[in-house]
């Protein structure tokens, strides 16, 4: 399918590895120039030498934690207009709620719900006056089914919906689109390492944890990033414009619900 975006300018955050990184190369397949970004500069590197060897699109790098305003400015300012951002940041690290204290709290809070907004003050305006704009906001299935020490990751990415929700509908008429994806236990090393803490929990071997967890899932494994970047692409597609406001859980069917 053509997704009717070759050409297009797109933002993907915490794109070095992971979900984000399924995302900017579903975008550049799709035939967007895309603006990649991750704290690691070696590893960004070579996240965007692949993008451009396999897709031959224009990629632009920008080094550093998103949650800086000088980061935040270098990846506005790449390309100049953005079509399309994806917003996606590390969560905090599992831990006991009991355990946070206030810097950490405020910490979580930025990194999953004020950065994202201020990355989408900056540009939907602009979005809304050429007449088209994507955004996808990275979230968790933990929105919707939250988990033991997950605590803050999961009170920030709700609190990011919930303010987001509104918004949507105040530029939908500009086919200007805000939609959240929830990824439930994908292949990546965040799951690797919520693994590992939910088996030091149980008191159990991460294999044996593993195990149980993909027994879980109703489809019997982990997702594959590459399929989470895919749908991505679609959200952010020339196709998708009657879609906003929405969350999207990709989860192999391990939430228990029917809507």
């Amino acid at each position: 399918m053509d997704y009717g975006i070759r050409g297009r300018k797109a933002i993907v955050c915490a794109s070095s590895r992971g979900l984000g990184r399924a995302c900017a190369m579903a975008l550049a397949e799709a035939g967007c120039d895309v603006v990649v970004n991750g704290r690691d500069e070696s590893t960004l590197s070579q996240t965007a030498a692949e993008i451009r060897r396999l897709h031959g699109v224009e990629v632009r790098q920008v080094a550093g934690d998103v949650s800086d305003r000088d980061v935040q400015q270098r990846l506005l300012g790449a390309f100049g207009e953005i079509d399309i951002l994806v917003n996606n940041n590390g969560g905090p690290p599992p831990k006991d709620f009991r355990a946070l204290d206030r810097q950490a709290m405020l910490d979580g809070v930025v990194q999953n719900m004020v950065t994202p907004i201020e990355l989408i003050q900056a540009l939907i305006d602009g979005m809304a006056e050429r007449g088209f704009g994507r955004i996808v906001n990275i979230t968790s299935l933990a929105v919707y089914q939250p988990l033991g020490g997950l605590e803050l990751s999961s009170g920030a990415r709700a609190g990011l919906t919930s303010f987001l929700s509104g918004v949507a509908r105040t530029v939908a008429g500009r086919n200007v689109t805000i939609n959240n994806l929830l990824p439930g236990k994908f292949d990546t090393d965040r799951i690797r390492k919520t693994i590992e803490f939910a088996a030091q929990r149980a008191g159990r071997t991460v294999e044996e944890q593993a195990a149980k967890g993909n027994a879980d899932i109703p489809a019997g494994r982990l997702g594959r990033p590459e399929e989470f970047g895919q749908a991505c692409a679609f959200l952010c597609s020339a196709h998708a414009g009657y879609i906003t406001g929405q969350n999207l859980r990709l989860d192999g069917g391990l939430f228990p619900g029917a809507f």
